[in-house]
């Protein structure tokens, strides 16, 4: 099958297009024919080699694809040869196909094609994970968002409107705040030119945001404790304004504050069979009303991979990358 390697750590052109062997399926796994796969911030920093998880070189990059099985473990049950699906995967997604444990798949929404659906599963993830699951969001909370026009961060928008939360979302430039709107932010700020604290806090009468999910890091930490109201609680699910802080604590008692750190794709199978799960019971309904959709910048062919890696690393996208790895062409 084809496949796009990473033989070494390096920019975009490490990745090579090659042959490699088929997949098999584990007794208790499918094998998908994959027909798209996505990009994600994990897939760039796995590339160069500054992940948290090193990848196995030479290997094959990607954590989320949608296809239809093409083969069955003997002990998978509920699953069917032709069943159109999506899943989140540990690696291997960079391919034609991918070897998947079963609890792993999400069927395809009936609204939503098969190529938009590999835009779904990790972002679907991580908000359920952080957002349901760890930080219990509930019809009227205060969420703010950073980041709110990536790939996480519109499915988060969208999310939390469903779910019946007040949203706020950071954006970099004008377009982008217009599309947080779009989304179903009641206001976007500029993370550029706006103190996202003093709008929080005034739009909610002094209180502040009882969840904030943050793809940053060190540098927003203490004022994303500012921002917080009381008993609020901050997702941490990137570090891309530094590893390393300082945590007031105190200021964090006074207001009885949570901080989680959280990341996906190291959890045991056991961890995301069950917020797969997660997924299916709380937030596909939600999709397939159409009240979260994919939202897709760009679509690449399979072998224009490294080109993919370049548009994504340029930040001017707004939602998801998708790679689709059948004969698409532009």
């Amino acid at each position: 099958m084809r496949a796009v390697i990473l033989p070494h750590t390096g920019g975009p052109e490490a990745l090579v297009l090659a042959e490699v062997p088929d997949p098999h399926p584990s007794s208790s796994g499918v094998v998908i024919d994959v027909h798209a796969t996505a990009l994600n911030f994990a897939d760039l920093l796995q590339r160069k080699g500054t992940y948290g998880t090193p990848a196995t070189l030479p290997g094959i990059l990607g954590i989320e694809c949608s296809g239809t099985i093409l083969a069955l473990g003997s002990d998978v049950e509920g699953w069917n040869v032709g069943d159109e699906v999506c899943a989140l995967v540990s690696g291997g997604a960079y391919a034609e196909r991918v070897a998947v444990p079963a609890t792993q798949l999400l069927r395809r929404p009936r609204n939503v094609d098969l190529v938009s659906a590999a835009a779904l599963p990790e972002a679907a993830c991580t908000v359920w994970s952080n957002l349901v699951d760890i930080a219990a969001l509930r019809a009227g909370d205060v969420l703010l968002v950073h980041g709110g026009a990536g790939g996480i961060g519109t499915f988060a928008v969208q999310a939390a409107r469903a779910i019946g939360a007040r949203v706020f979302a950071t954006a970099g430039s004008g377009s982008k705040m217009q599309r947080c709107v779009e989304f179903g932010a009641e206001r976007a700020i500029s993370y550029r030119d706006e103190d996202f604290v003093a709008i929080v806090k005034d739009a909610t009468g002094q209180r502040g945001a009882d969840i904030i999910l943050d793809n940053m890091g060190a540098a927003y930490l203490v004022r994303n404790i500012e921002a917080l109201a009381p008993d609020g609680r901050i997702a941490m699910i990137g570090l891309q304004s530094g590893r390393d802080a300082e945590i007031p604590l105190g200021r964090m008692m006074a207001k009885r504050a949570s901080l989680f750190t959280t990341s996906l794709r190291d959890r045991t199978l056991e961890a995301k069979a069950r917020i797969v799960e997660g997924v299916g019971r709380d937030l596909w309904p939600h999709v397939e009303r159409g009240a979260i959709a994919p939202v897709i910048d760009r679509i690449f062919p399979l072998a224009e991979m490294a080109e993919a890696h370049r548009y994504m690393e340029s930040g001017s996208h707004v939602g998801k990358i998708v790679v689709s790895v059948k004969d698409w062409q532009a």
